[in-house]
């Protein structure tokens, strides 16, 4: 089990863009400061110039140029090559902006950089939460994930480059579907897209503890984006090997414990075991073969199906970190949770999605986290009456099962709390998704693409004549100077 620094930080609200703590205007200092460094804020020797090789995004417009300006100017990246247009938003540990490369042959290339003030975090003693934030996003390169283009620091600020999303998060689009309520496809669609994300941060070893429509993002292709990990947990991870025997027809008692399902570490790397079920159907032939002659031992022998399971179960903190309304019963009570709160957000994400609203909201935060740990789950009867067609019935019928076993409040016994996402794929709910070409699947909407905004246009500068140069300058009383 990895050890975990316990956390203090508690994010209350319903949703995670609040005000930043901060005193002073970050672009009047960032004006006023040439030192300009690409050093990681918590004094660490790892440049952002390190993690520029992210495969998914090679052909991509905004890496290339991020790659042209890098290499332009000498492996770094500066507040100096990028212009501001609008704030998009603020969150709990700073502002996100809008901005442009200043090259004008980017003028395509949009990205979003947050800014953090460090020494207001520092204060607040959450400076630590920025760290991991940036720590995870290095290592991220996935479709449905964040992608950082740079890191870097000015002054006291800490700016984090990664990709503008257009579409805007779930929550607003959910506002704008008929009663507020997104259908049962376009519900499987973003679910399945973000049980893949959490996949591969459960690889990595980070468990996210912050899934809500307002963190999910939607891309310039209608594809998701998970956003905001100043509330994950990093951890370490190791990949174990799943054994699962077929019992015989008749086991004998003595070996009775033999066919129990046990976790094996693998010996090889874990994108090899595909191998292990072809190797397995060779001596399950064999054995065949060499028993043809006796029946009994024919009978009795086994064939073994290993898969690989990759998920931080070993995880715990005791840190009350989340929003009040998705938070996991094991958060509420400090016993110590990990990997599976994610699938439990994951069902009130799905709930909200399709409901319109969370399954535990009571009228104050006090009452919503009491009947997290008492109610049952319930469902409404509003979804129930629209789905007119027996097949939306079914459909309807599957997606609240799949959230009953999701909202289950005993986390050993939640779905995905062993096994991790191999069985939460495995749900009728998913029926006829193809998992490994869902980024290829039309979305159910594609955002329209945005306008550039066009670049300032150069001052004209007024120039004087030799012979007003040489005239001598008249003051009148009444002339009135405004100052800057």
């Amino acid at each position: 089990m990895a050890a975990i620094k316990e956390e203090s930080d508690y994010d209350s609200s319903r949703s995670s863009l609040t005000a930043p703590d901060s005193r002073r205007s970050w672009i009047s200092d960032i004006g006023s400061s040439s030192s300009v460094s690409v050093c990681s804020f918590g004094g660490g020797d790892t440049p952002a110039s390190s993690c520029c090789y992210k495969p998914h995004k090679a052909n991509q417009a905004e890496w290339e140029a991020i790659r042209r300006v890098r290499a332009a100017a000498g492996g770094r990246v500066g507040l100096e090559h990028f212009r501001l247009v609008r704030r998009l938003g603020s969150g709990d540990l700073g502002n996100v902006y809008l901005c442009q490369l200043r090259e004008p042959w980017s003028t395509g290339c949009l990205y979003a950089m947050k800014v953090v003030d460090k020494e207001a975090l520092a204060f607040r003693k959450k400076l630590r939460r920025a760290e991991v934030e940036r720590d995870i996003l290095r290592t991220l390169d996935h479709p449905f994930l964040p992608t950082l283009y740079a890191d870097f620091e000015a002054s006291h600020y800490a700016c984090l480059v990664m990709e503008f999303c257009p579409g805007g998060d779930l929550h607003v689009a959910r506002q704008r579907q008929p009663g507020r309520r997104f259908s049962i496809s376009s519900t499987r669609f973003y679910v399945a897209e973000t049980v893949l994300a959490l996949e591969y941060l459960h690889m990595m070893g980070v468990v996210y503890r912050d899934l809500k429509p307002e963190n999910v993002l939607v891309r310039g292709d209608g594809h998701i984006m998970l956003s905001d990990f100043d509330l994950s947990l990093k951890c370490d991870v190791v990949a174990k090997l799943l054994r699962q025997s077929k019992p015989p027809p008749a086991p004998p008692a003595a070996s009775s414990s033999s066919h129990v399902p046990s976790c094996v570490p693998p010996t090889i790397q874990p994108v090899l075991s595909c191998l292990f079920n072809g190797m397995n159907k060779c001596h399950a032939k064999e054995g065949r073969r060499a028993n043809d002659g006796d029946g009994d031992e024919t009978e009795q022998e086994t064939e073994t199906e290993p898969e690989v399971v990759v998920e931080p179960v070993a995880a715990r903190s005791k840190s009350f970190v989340g929003t009040h309304e998705y938070l996991a019963p094991e958060v509420i009570s400090g016993q110590g949770h990990g990997s599976a709160v994610d699938w439990w957000t994951l069902g009130v994400f799905m709930y909200e999605m399709v409901y319109g609203q969370t399954p535990f909201k009571g009228e104050s935060n006090e009452k919503t986290l009491v009947n997290i740990i008492k109610q049952p789950v319930s469902f409404p009867r509003i979804a129930a009456a629209a789905a007119a067609s027996g097949r939306e019935w079914d459909e309807l019928q599957r997606a609240q099962d799949l959230m009953s076993q999701l909202l289950v409040k005993n986390p050993k016994k939640r779905l995905g709390s062993s096994m991790g996402s191999a069985e939460v794929k495995k749900h009728p709910f998913f029926k006829g998704v193809n998992w490994a070409l869902v980024r290829s699947v039309r979305p159910p909407e594609v955002p329209p693409k945005p306008r550039p905004a066009p670049a300032p246009a150069p001052k004209k500068v007024m120039m004087m004549s030799k012979k007003e140069r040489q005239e001598p300058y008249n003051y009148r009383p009444d002339e009135r100077f405004e100052y800057f």
